[in-house]
């Protein structure tokens, strides 16, 4: 996997001050994306787990990581991320987990393997849905358009329906 961008302090990708890593690769190629860039897979450099880990664990002021992209929970690139948010909580086991994808969780949970199933338990809030052009409100906080949605994934996930968070 390739990282496209990490940000060591953001308050504007998730509740908190949170890290946000950005990773390269993304299926979807919505028109007006934000970060049309990092669609590629081969943009930026090769992800290094250990040295993203060192940098959070070297910031006391975090309060959780936010994981963006590209598409982080495409089947190429959901492994690693899975494997990235587990060391992160084994190292800061209170960290909030935030994650962008332009899949929606019902798209998540159909594909029905392991892998992105154990990677939804591990995500606390899912802002889902594939950026639209025509529905962009600069005026949402944490999206851009008015189709995604900021989900309680382990509420959606208990209560086995859509449970959206107010922000």
């Amino acid at each position: 996997m390739n990282m496209a961008g990490f940000y060591d302090e953001s308050i504007s990708n998730g509740l908190g001050w949170r890290a946000v890593l950005f990773v390269s690769g993304c299926p979807h190629n919505c028109p007006g994306c934000q970060n049309k860039i990092a669609q590629d897979y081969n943009y930026g450099e090769k992800f290094d787990k250990q040295k993203i880990i060192d940098r959070i664990c070297d910031n006391s002021i975090l309060k959780g990581i936010t994981i963006s992209g590209g598409e982080p929970l495409c089947k190429e690139n959901v492994g690693e991320v899975l494997d990235f948010i587990k060391e992160v909580k084994k190292v800061r086991p209170n960290f909030n987990v935030w994650c962008y994808s332009g899949y929606t969780i019902e798209e998540l949970k159909n594909r029905n393997d392991n892998t992105t199933n154990e990677a939804l338990n591990e995500i606390d809030v899912l802002v889902d849905g594939r950026f639209v052009q025509d529905k962009k409100d600069p005026t949402l906080k944490f999206r851009g358009s008015s189709n995604q949605r900021i989900l309680d994934v382990h509420k959606c996930i208990q209560e086995n329906k859509i449970v959206q968070i107010a922000i």
